[in-house]
């Protein structure tokens, strides 16, 4: 269990890793006061310009792939999918409730994004496929990852294609909890979206 606890901590740690704040501060710029006010990689677009907006979103990313796949060998080299899916959660807690920001962070997408890149690949690639549908349609970051997120837990209940591997009931419900997330903390935007005041992205 001190091991476990160990694993849990380190992730939750990295995940607080405020990457966007800092690109921001590189430049001079807190993004907390500019833009959305988010620490995320779409307002870091936005504010700070495409290069550091995707070096934002690949290292959020990277975030949540390194928690579930390297930080959860500290608990053993097999660690159970409950170990992973803890250690996932701590990294994608970090991103959000970040201890270095007074416990506000980002919303979580991209560090969901790969704890799930980690635990279930094929089923985040649909996802990511249907982001891109949304957001080439609608142009609404926001609407596309909420939608996203929604459909996550149901291409990893039902996989596509054979190849893809039956997941767990665990990964299941956890895919669920994220999603269940990514919508809450996505409130803002679906207040702003129905009464047609949400911003549409541009490059």
């Amino acid at each position: 269990m001190v091991i476990v606890l160990t694993a849990v901590i380190l992730s939750y740690l990295l995940g607080s890793i405020p990457t966007s704040f800092l690109l921001g501060r590189l430049k001079g710029i807190d993004l907390r006061r500019r833009g959305s006010g988010n620490v995320g990689a779409t307002n870091a677009f936005r504010v700070l310009g495409p290069l550091p907006g995707v070096i934002s979103l690949i290292l959020d990313i990277g975030k949540g792939l390194v928690a579930v796949t390297l930080l959860a060998r500290i608990c053993g080299s097999q660690p159970t999918d409950w170990i992973k899916i803890l250690i996932g959660l701590a990294v994608i807690a970090g991103h959000n409730w970040t201890v270095f920001l007074k416990f506000k962070g980002g919303k979580g997408v991209a560090t969901s994004a790969g704890v799930f890149l980690g635990l279930a690949p094929a089923a985040l690639g649909f996802s990511v496929l249907v982001w891109l549908i949304v957001v080439a349609i609608s142009r609404y970051i926001s609407l596309g990852s909420i939608l996203a997120a929604i459909s996550l837990p149901i291409f990893i209940w039902r996989p596509i294609f054979t190849w893809q591997g039956e997941k767990g009931v665990p990964i299941i419900l956890f895919g669920l909890l994220i999603s269940l997330l990514v919508v809450i903390r996505h409130r803002a935007n679906i207040k702003r979206l129905i009464k047609g005041e949400e911003r549409k992205f541009s490059l």
